[in-house]
Order: structure tokens, then C-alpha cells, then sequence
């Protein structure tokens, strides 16, 4: 019956029918209680019945405005609230759901009438992604392009500001730079690397008056001390203070490896000299033919000695002094493969993914040689190629066919002779002395031959399938942000974010609780920063409960060989540098963390924003504000499996933050004080984690 007279009634008359009501309360309240005070009249008088008839209008009346107050709180009030908070929704993201009308159905043609310009907001913006999607994709495939191959440009490659703040940066840079802090968009160079030699590159080039001058430089890293090679090359923008272009190669190992050919080398002169200096006494001094034979054999004996072993070492470090190149296993012998059809030789070959450092075109042509040799001199069949790991870091490739095993003598001549790559004197044995390695022949299992080849992996080559290729990252919007200004003014495009979770083994820090896990993002211009993660189980220090582990599924195990909090602590410490934090109940997860500043030897006084908080100034605080309940309010999805681990609640936190910054824009509020202060409103619901220190408005 009242969905029917919902359906049938009009605004305007429910209004009326309402205030109606009011005064028909009224007039019943007033006439009860002058009906009371009129049976009273005889007992006690007149002025006692108009007294009672007072007293249970007034009360009658309260009741009724409460009452009254109470159904347009939750049928106007609130539904208008939250069908503000729907349409706010729609009109920063989508949500991908109709709203619900029936939070609103007293308010008449109000909520079907939102509905209908939603769903047409809805179909313009699906209609305009179309259209933006198909004019941007052809500059999508080129962005893709030139990622792909600043991100392979072996040397590293840096874009900063004016003021040192790296723009842009491609994965090379990020090994480099790899350390305590790593590398990120936004932060200064000067963090990595030693400031002097940069700042009187920069100077230099200022001062130039050649636009296209470039200045070299040698520097070093602030926490490891490695020594870099670069090239600085200005960036100029109109009349703003340029930023430069900077590429960086790490030469700490060139130079060390230099360094041990030169004593080497000055130990072979020294240790040959003076064998030679005293033969040469010997023979010219004419001594005994007895004593001077036995002086010359010892002489002799001692340089033959020095002479082996120089040999020795010099044969194990040349591997380290020729330039070699990472190539993965695959590809190495599908060059191979390829070569042997070239001379009419079928050759099947399976390799590991495997990473080899090594001189690939040497090694290809060598077992090219190899190969053909096989089967034009001794007859083999059925060749096969294998590469398989060979210890911690070794690669083992191995030939194998029917037929004869092969002789080391025969093995000897064909390693002796020269080679086709493209240099002159290269033989099988020096590719081999090159590399350090060698290779021998055996008998295998089946009637197969064998041929044996060691060779070294590259250090990063535990996975050559992913290669460790990382993709470029960039925010060139940061090359026309203005240096300085205060924190409160920066619009919230501006700032850089970690959002973060925690997983703890109990919800009472004063009560010895401790954290097992952090995980972090970094956001910029509101947007996830590819490849900026933080993720780290922490030893608690104590036993985790048994209901902790039902919630996060972190266990004791887990956790033994994790480290403490004061390392884990100084690392998320330095990931966040600079930035301000953002959680969903910040000051849970920080009063974890400011317990513990002392031994992590750094304060945790960021800048802070609390997803709670920001749902409350958008939504308003009577709607529920926990993460599941924001997500769902957003259209964001959170697999189960995610839910209640640090990662996944940071990822989905900051999704939600993602969403909720064109809301807070469309409100009024753009600038980080102004959130600041909007936030601050609600403080009966969860108390603001920002430090005094912070600076804004109150």
C-alpha cells in the first residue's frame, strides 16, 4: 500500500499532506491535553487543569517534532545526501551500476529524474572514451614504442628539473641507482648521487653559451660510493630555468678491473726482471761450472714458476677484461641453429631460460665451427644442442649426436683453427681463453657423444625469460612544476603519495602488538606510479595469533628470516621520503609505526591524508566508511584473495583515493590545506594523523 501511494503521490502533495500532518498533531496534542486539564478542573481547580493541559501539550508537541524530525531526517535529509553522493560518484568515475532509487523514493520524480541524467552522462562518456580512444591509440603505440626503447638503451638515462627532480627515468637508471632509496619520480638526484659534480656541471652548461654544449662527469653514488661516467645535456623550455638530460654508466668495475690489469701486469715485469738480471750475473761472472750451473738451474726453476702462474692468472681474468653482452640462452642457439642450416646441417636445440654473459657472436661461430666439423670429418648424426644451468652461476651447453666420441687431439686441431667473426687471429682455443672455459668430449648414455662447454651467467640472469627489462617511467608535467611553495597550497595534482597498509598481529600497539607486514605505493598527479612498490614481511619480534594468521595468513614461518622493524621501518621510511601518506585509518597503522621511531632512527612526521576521513567529507559521516564499504561505493573491485593483505589493501586504497580526488576537486576542494581543513570538520569520527609540524590551515 505505501509503495502504491509512493507511486501515485506527488511531491508537491506529500509536502503538503506532511505539514498537514504537522498541524493536525498539533491541534490533536493541544485538544487532548485541554481535554485532561478539563476532567482535572474539578479535583484541583482551574489553574491546575490549565497546567496539566500545558504540560501534556508542550510534551505532546516535542514528541511529535521529534518524531516528525526523525522522518524527514531519513526520508529527505539523508536521502538527499546520498543521492548527492551517487551522482558525485557518477560524475567523477563509473561505477558501472544504476543508483538506487530507492533510497529516494519519497522524494518523488527526484531519484528516476537523476537516473535518467547519470545514465545519459554514462553514455556521453562512453561515447567520448570511444572517440578519445581511437584519435589517441596511434600516439599509445608510439609512447609504447619509445619505452621500449629508452627502457633497452643500455646506458641509464635521467630527465630532471631545474631543481634536481628526476622526471623521467628508464630501468638501466634504476639499477644504477639501486640502493637503500630507490629510484622514483619526483625525488631529488642529489638524494643518489654526490651533489658537487652535478651542480658544477649544471653551472657550466648555464653558463654556456652554446645551446647544444654538453659536459662530461665523473661522480659517485652517496650510499654504495660507485663511480659513474655521464654525459649532462641541458633541456630548455621558453624563458623557464632549464632542466637537463642526463645518461649515466657505471665504470666502478671497469675502473677495478683496469686497476688489477695494471698490477698484474707491473707484477709480471717485476717478477721476470729479476730472474733475468740474475741469470745474466750468472753467466757473466764466470763462476764454476758447478756452482754456476746449480745457480743458473735454481734461476731458471724460479722463472719457469712465475712465469706458469702469471700465465694462470692472466688466462682466469681475461674473461673479466673482453666486453661481453648478456644475451639469453634461446637466442643463442637459435643463432646457432640458424648458422648450421646455412651449411645444410639440421640441428634441433632446447635451451633453459637462462641469461649467459658472454661474447655471442664468438660463441655462435664457435659451435657453428664445431658442428660443422662434426659432421664433415668424424660423420655425426642427430645433432642436438642443450643449455642447462650448471651450478649457482654456470650454464653448461652441450652438443650431442650418434657416432664416435670424439678425440681430444682431433678436438685440439679444430680449436686451433681460425674462425669466421669477423676478426682476424680468432680461434676456437683464444674464444675459449677469452672466456675462461673450456670444452671436452665424453661418451653420454644411448649410444650418444657428447661435447662439453662451460659458461658463465649474467648476475641478474636467475629468470633470462623476464630478462629484467623495466619499463621507462616519466611525469614530464614535473618539468613546469614551480620549485618550492608551501605545502598547503599545492593542489592535491600536485602531490606525490605513498599510500600504505600494515598487517599487524593484533590491534593493540600499547599493548605489544607489532607489525608483520608493510606494502606501499607511490602516486603521482594521482596516478600509480608504474613500478614504484614496497613490500615487506617484518619479524614481530613475538609468536602471531592464531586469529591474526586467519585474517592476514601470515604465519611465524613466514616471518623467521624477515627483518626486524627498525630495518623494515628505516627502508619504508626512505621510500616515502618527500611524500605525504595516505592510508584508510591512518593513525592505526602510524601509531605502529611512531612506536618505533627511535630504533628506526627517523621521525614519521609526514604530511597525511586518511581515505576515512576524505570519505567522510564527500559521502558525509552518517554512511559507513570502512575500506569494503568505500570500494563498493566506487565501483572498485578487491579479489578475495587481496583483501587483508598490506598489498592489496594499498592497492585498493589507492583506488579509491584515484577516484576520490576529482570529487574532492568538484566540491571546492583543491589544495592539500583545504583538504586539510574540510577533514578537520569530522574529527568526532577518527581523529586527524597529521603532526604539528605539519603546516596547515586550521
Amino acid at each position: 500500500m505505501s509503495e502504491w501511494l509512493t507511486r501515485r503521490l506527488g511531491l508537491r502533495l506529500r509536502v503538503f499532506l506532511f505539514f498537514a500532518l504537522l498541524a493536525g498533531g498539533g491541534i490533536a496534542v493541544l485538544a487532548a491535553g485541554l481535554w485532561l486539564g478539563y476532567r482535572r478542573v474539578p479535583e484541583a481547580g482551574v489553574e491546575a487543569g490549565f497546567v496539566l493541559a500545558g504540560v501534556v501539550a508542550g510534551f505532546g508537541l516535542l514528541g511529535l517534532v521529534a518524531w516528525i524530525w526523525y522522518l524527514f531526517d531519513e526520508n529527505v535529509a539523508r536521502a538527499i545526501e546520498r543521492l548527492a553522493g551517487g551522482l558525485r560518484v557518477r560524475a567523477h568515475a563509473d561505477p558501472g551500476r544504476a543508483l538506487d532509487q530507492a533510497q529516494a523514493r519519497y522524494l518523488g520524480d527526484l531519484a528516476p529524474a537523476a537516473q535518467a541524467v547519470t545514465g545519459t552522462l554514462s553514455e556521453t562518456r562512453n561515447a567520448l572514451a570511444e572517440a578519445v580512444e581511437r584519435e589517441t591509440t596511434r600516439l599509445a603505440v608510439e609512447n609504447a614504442r619509445l619505452q621500449a626503447l629508452l627502457a633497452d638503451v643500455p646506458a641509464g638515462v635521467l630527465l630532471c628539473g631545474a631543481d634536481h627532480q628526476i622526471v623521467f627515468y628508464n630501468g638501466p637508471a634504476q639499477e644504477i641507482l639501486a640502493g637503500e632509496i630507490s629510484a622514483g619520480l619526483n625525488r631529488s638526484l642529489l638524494d643518489y648521487l654526490r651533489a658537487g659534480p652535478l651542480r658544477s656541471a649544471h653551472a657550466r652548461l648555464l653558463a654556456s653559451e652554446d645551446g647544444d654544449a654538453a659536459s662530461d662527469i665523473l661522480c659517485a653514488t652517496v650510499q654504495s660510493g660507485e663511480v659513474l661516467a655521464g654525459r649532462m645535456r641541458l633541456v630548455r623550455q621558453g624563458g623557464e630555468a632549464p632542466g637537463y638530460v642526463l645518461t649515466l654508466r657505471d665504470v666502478t668495475g671497469d675502473l677495478a678491473l683496469h686497476a688489477g690489469r695494471e698490477a698484474l701486469l707491473e707484477e709480471i715485469i717485476e717478477k721476470v726482471r729479476r730472474p733475468a738480471a740474475n741469470l745474466q750475473t750468472v753467466v757473466d761472472s764466470g763462476a764454476a761450472a758447478g756452482e754456476g750451473a746449480a745457480a743458473l738451474l735454481g734461476e731458471v726453476r724460479a722463472l719457469t714458476h712465475a712465469i706458469t702462474d702469471l700465465a694462470a692468472r692472466y688466462d682466469a681474468a681475461r674473461g673479466e677484461w673482453w666486453p661481453m653482452e648478456e644475451i639469453r640462452a634461446g637466442e643463442l642457439a637459435d643463432s646457432v641453429v640458424a648458422l648450421a642450416a646455412r651449411d645444410g646441417i639440421t640441428l634441433t636445440a632446447e635451451a633453459a631460460p637462462l641469461l649467459l654473459r658472454c661474447d655471442a657472436i664468438q660463441i655462435v661461430a664457435l659451435l657453428a665451427h664445431l658442428t660443422e666439423r662434426l659432421v664433415t670429418v668424424i660423420g655425426a648424426r642427430a645433432l642436438s644442442l642443450f643449455v642447462a644451468e650448471d651450478g649457482d652461476d654456470g650454464a653448461l651447453i652441450t652438443i650431442g649426436w650418434f657416432g664416435d666420441v670424439l678425440q681430444v687431439g682431433l678436438l685440439d686441431g679444430w680449436l686451433s683453427l681460425p674462425l669466421e667473426v669477423g676478426l682476424s687471429n680468432v680461434t676456437g682455443r683464444s674464444v675459449l681463453a677469452t672466456h675462461a672455459t673450456e670444452a671436452w668430449p665424453e661418451a653420454g648414455a644411448a649410444s650418444r657423444a657428447l661435447l662439453r662447454l662451460p659458461l658463465r651467467r649474467a648476475a641478474s640472469g636467475g629468470n633470462g625469460a623476464g630478462g629484467g627489462r623495466r619499463s621507462a617511467v616519466y611525469d614530464f608535467d614535473l618539468m613546469d612544476r614551480m620549485p618550492g611553495g608551501r605545502l598547503a597550497e599545492t593542489p592535491l595534482r600536485d602531490l606525490t603519495c605513498v599510500v600504505f597498509d600494515t598487517e599487524t598481529t593484533g590491534l593493540l600497539p600499547s599493548s605489544g602488538d607489532e607489525i608483520v607486514q608493510i606494502a606501499a605505493l607511490r602516486l603521482r598527479g594521482g596516478r600509480r606510479i608504474p613500478g614504484e612498490a614496497f613490500e615487506t614481511l617484518v619479524n614481530p619480534g613475538r609468536p602471531i595469533p592464531a586469529a591474526a594468521t586467519e585474517v592476514h595468513h601470515i604465519t611465524g614461518a613466514m616471518v623467521a628470516d624477515a627483518p626486524a622493524i627498525a630495518e623494515a621501518g628505516r627502508r619504508f621510511h626512505a621510500f616515502a621520503q618527500g611524500a605525504v601518506l595516505v592510508a584508510h585509518n591512518a593513525p592505526f597503522d602510524l601509531e605502529f609505526l611512531r612506536r618505533h621511531e627511535a630504533e628506526i632512527g627517523a621521525r614519521f612526521d609526514h604530511p597525511v591524508l586518511d581515505t576515512v576521513l576524505l570519505s567522510a567529507v564527500i559521502f558525509g559521516e552518517s554512511e559507513t566508511h570502512t575500506l569494503d564499504a568505500l570500494t563498493e561505493r566506487l565501483g572498485i573491485v578487491i579479489p578475495p584473495e587481496a583483501r587483508h593483505t598490506a598489498m592489496g589493501d594499498a592497492i585498493a586504497t589507492a583506488a579509491a583515493l584515484e577516484r576520490m580526488i576529482p570529487m574532492l576537486e568538484g566540491r571546492g576542494l583543491r589544495s592539500f590545506g583545504e583538504v586539510i581543513a574540510a577533514v578537520r570538520r569530522h574529527s568526532r569520527l577518527l581523529r586527524d594523523a597529521n603532526t604539528p609540524e605539519t603546516l596547515v590551515p586550521e
